[in-house]
């Protein structure tokens, strides 16, 4: 396992850094401009615009395609993107758009890149392998990511956007490198005689089969567009108030720690607990840390807030995704994954709406209470679609 996980890591630790500091960081430059709250929003909802409709494609070519090469030149991608963003400012063009541009192609490239890490984990490792190799991903993922984000404000104090891209740019091209050196035992070979479209059509087929067992996955999937929702209204939120932009910093490293913990003791979690009471569980907390949200304005109290959310969120998302291992055939798992992505793309853009819609009419503040209780309400509707899933009659057999 050391052999292949090692560079595995590296890969995701050096995406994670270039990933954290554009999808993160560049924001706040954008909002240091006055009235860039509905910019950004917008710019985040045409990003999961776009990501929506291609989702379908991408996911499909998963499921045809060696999903390390998919890995390999999402990171190709990313540092020529990054690059050209440090040469267009080094020649004095830069402006927002840019940023915005940046942004939308690390958006969406993100998004094909997670979603080949999930079927190339479960097709690169064995059964037995899964609950440890989550571990790992999850330490070396928030402990970059989010803390890249984190790092990217206060770079940003120090660094010109030059520096800041180029910096970006060898990050992704060191994780390139990273996933060619990284032993791949190829498994899923979808032979071409299989029409492309066909294998798009089919994905409403593959969640039909057993409408609970996805229902209940699409509905903990909610964790997501949750995240990204306050990933764009407290920095919002913060700027209104004209807190500094450590404040920002600080809530993407609470974030990070406390799914680092989730991290570290998720292997030993997923033995005491089915991965159905955990997705349940997480989600109830998720709520009500969000709704003691709503209630606690002050910057310090939702950055301790946040440890929690980050613990709970990540502890649904990896026994959601371990569950999938188990129980999804390989040959789908890109298509799977894509159909839940489809999801929760969706509910992020309306999010993105709300967004937009209350930073229009200055009431960013209810956005917490709003979230709060859609989470609240999707909670119960997992632990009631929970109790109706029959392990032997609605989940598919092991593979």
């Amino acid at each position: 396992m050391k052999n292949k996980t090692i560079p595995y890591l590296s890969g995701r630790f050096f995406d994670g850094i270039s990933s954290g500091l554009f999808m993160m960081a560049l924001p706040w430059i954008m909002l240091q401009e006055p009235d860039m709250g509905t910019f950004v929003a917008i710019t985040a909802l045409v990003c999961t615009g776009l990501s929506f409709l291609s989702t379908p494609f991408f996911s499909t070519l998963t499921d045809r395609h060696s999903r390390k090469a998919i890995l390999i030149l999402v990171q190709i991608v990313q540092s020529a993107t990054a690059m050209l963003v440090c040469i267009v400012y080094w020649m004095g063009l830069g402006s927002h758009w840019v940023l915005a541009f940046s942004q939308l192609v690390f958006w969406v490239s993100s998004n094909i890149a997670w979603n080949a890490n999930n079927a190339f984990t479960q097709e690169n490792y064995e059964q037995q392998e899964y609950a440890k190799i989550s571990g790992y991903q999850e330490v070396v993922m928030q402990g970059t990511t989010l803390g890249a984000g984190a790092l990217g404000i206060f770079l940003l104090e120090m660094w010109g956007i030059e520096e800041f891209a180029a910096f970006a740019a060898i990050a992704s091209g060191i994780a390139a490198l990273s996933y060619i050196a990284t032993p791949y035992r190829r498994q899923i070979r979808q032979s071409h005689n299989t029409p492309f479209l066909s294998q798009i059509t089919e994905t409403k087929g593959i969640f039909s089969q057993q409408p609970r067992f996805y229902g209940f996955l699409l509905i903990s999937c909610l964790s997501y567009p949750v995240l990204t929702f306050l990933g764009k209204l407290v920095p919002i939120w913060f700027a209104e108030l004209s807190v500094s932009g450590n404040w920002v910093a600080f809530y993407n490293i609470a974030f990070g720690l406390g799914s680092l913990m989730t991290g570290l003791l998720v292997s030993r979690i997923l033995t005491m607990m089915s991965h159905r009471n955990i997705m349940q569980y997480s989600m109830l907390v998720l709520a009500l840390t969000l709704l003691v949200m709503s209630g606690v304005m002050q910057p310090l109290y939702i950055v301790l807030l946040t440890l929690g959310f980050g613990f709970f969120n990540a502890l649904n998302r990896i026994a959601r995704t371990n569950w999938m291992h188990h129980t999804i055939p390989m040959s789908q798992r890109g298509r799977v994954d894509g159909g839940l992505g489809m999801f929760a793309t969706l509910v992020q853009s309306l999010s993105y709406v709300l967004i937009a819609f209350l930073a229009h009419v200055d009431a960013i503040e209810y956005g917490f209470v709003i979230a709060g209780f859609i989470v609240l309400f999707a909670s119960l509707w997992m632990l009631l679609i929970g109790t109706k899933i029959d392990a032997d009659n609605e989940l598919a057999p092991q593979y």
